[in-house]
């Protein structure tokens, strides 16, 4: 298969994306041949993923938010594939592009499977790989909770307008950690294991992560009671909140919670009160920006 070649999985929402259209028509007015795919229902990416492996392609596009890459990226993952990865990011987030340096202008975007790919972790928990970021807690619930509607409206910020207006509902939960080294248990507001370093339309919770380092970033906001009486006004001034945490960077972490701390991977709910996290080191390729924040190595 020609290195000119590559696959693109669009999310079907972007159909009719101009600028998506245009970005397309210069890639192959640049001499690259461009099979685009679109996504309908669940399972799509997975079996778009296989279709264009099958197709020998050695250079596959996710087209879409947070939770086509994660699916795109597991598909590949799974498949043990040398096929490399472009990101164009689509979505209202954007979280993982976002921190890697990736471009939200399709036409950038695009420029990248000119750029050579590098391999990059992925994190695993239950069965389930992800790309960026597994969070619990309060800022879990207000991504889980987000509405698409406002996410149209106001983009990113809805993510915080949602969490200030959900105020009301904010509560601790209980969980304990353990890791090589590391053990910590306690009351706590929000919780991020990442591969990636932002979550929720743009919170760094792991501002230090790199996706080839070959571990995980912990971080764990703490929930005394002055923390909860200060929420309110750090949410309104950006989540200022990077010297009250407690970070650890893990091979694997394991995770006991009582009943009431909710998560989600990479957006996606993720169920279960005893959980186990660990990293598959070079598990895939991606073509990121030279000089890309998330690469150590």
């Amino acid at each position: 298969m020609s290195e000119g070649k590559a696959f693109l999985i669009l999310h079907g929402k972007q159909a009719l994306n101009e600028e998506v259209r245009a970005a397309v028509e210069q890639r192959r007015a640049d001499g690259w041949e461009l099979t685009v795919r679109l996504t309908w229902e669940a399972g799509d990416a997975q079996r778009l993923v296989r279709e264009a492996l099958d197709a020998g392609h050695t250079r596959l596009i996710a087209g879409g938010g947070d939770g086509t890459l994660r699916d795109v990226c597991e598909a590949m993952a799974l498949a043990d594939t040398e096929a490399s990865l472009v990101l164009l990011p689509l979505g209202t987030a954007n979280d993982f592009a976002r921190s890697a340096g990736v471009a939200l202008e399709p036409r950038e975007a695009l420029a990248l499977l000119d750029v050579p790919a590098r391999a990059i972790d992925l994190g695993e928990v239950a069965g389930q790989l992800f790309l960026n970021m597994a969070t619990g807690g309060f800022g879990s619930q207000v991504t889980a909770n987000t509405s698409e509607d406002l996410k149209k409206v106001l983009g990113g910020a809805a993510y915080l307008f949602t969490g200030l207006s959900r105020f009301s509902e904010l509560h601790a939960a209980y969980a304990e950690l353990q890791g090589p080294d590391f053990h910590w248990k306690g009351q706590l507001l929000a919780l991020g294991i990442g591969n990636g370093r932002q979550a929720g339309g743009g919170h760094e919770l792991c501002p230090e992560a790199l996706a080839d380092d070959g571990l995980l970033d912990i971080s764990i906001l703490p929930a005394p009671q002055e923390v909860i009486g200060t929420l309110k006004s750090l949410m309104a001034d950006g989540w200022g909140l990077d010297n009250l945490f407690v970070r650890a960077r893990l091979p694997w972490v394991e995770i006991k919670a009582a009943e009431g701390l909710s998560m989600n991977l990479d957006g996606e709910p993720l169920e279960g009160d005893d959980l186990r996290f660990t990293v598959r080191k070079g598990a895939l390729k991606v073509h990121l920006p030279e000089g890309s924040p998330l690469l150590g190595m």
